[in-house]
């Protein structure tokens, strides 16, 4: 199921990623779930694709997720 807001997301996502990064990690998790749609395991799919995006901008450091020194973050 596509999440509505990031107060949707999985609590694994929630609770340990920046709010930027649960945009991220939301808007590709949606746009996964509809482009896989037809394969028997794309919520499983749509999760590795938010990830993957997710991976793309930040880092984990230590326990916390940071930026990748020059990703083009929001304007704060």
């Amino acid at each position: 199921m596509p999440y509505r807001s990031n107060d949707d997301l999985p609590p694994r996502v929630r609770h340990h990623l920046p709010a930027h990064a649960q945009d991220i990690y939301r808007e590709a998790f949606n746009h996964a779930w509809t482009a896989y749609r037809d394969e028997p395991r794309h919520e499983e799919i749509a999760h590795r694709v938010a990830w993957a995006a997710v991976k793309r901008r930040y880092h984990k450091v230590g326990q916390d997720w940071a930026p990748i020194d020059g990703a083009r973050m929001p304007a704060p």
